[in-house]
């Protein structure tokens, strides 16, 4: 499990799955930074894992400050799927 951010907006959405670091990828979560006061374009702080972590992520069995960070571009991003189903 992993923290991302994401530097602008691919439409990616909780459920959603990437291709990264050579392996497919689950987004467990996703917070969007910097929509008003931030930078020009905003962030997606996403934490992702494989199918294997989303119990502990679920439990929280984790110390979200201790995850390994990593940043992307939007553009660089291979979304598999851009999220689960809407609920409104």
């Amino acid at each position: 499990m992993k923290k991302l951010i994401v530097h602008g907006d691919p439409g990616l959405r909780k459920d959603g799955v990437i291709n990264y670091d050579g392996q497919e990828l689950r987004v467990f979560s996703v917070q969007r930074q910097g929509e008003y006061h931030g930078p020009e374009e905003p962030q997606l702080w996403c934490t992702i894992g494989t199918d294997d972590e989303r119990d502990a992520f679920e439990k929280k069995e984790y110390v979200p400050h201790w995850l390994d960070v990593d940043t992307i571009d939007a553009e660089a991003l291979d979304i598999v799927k851009k999220g689960g189903d809407l609920t409104v």
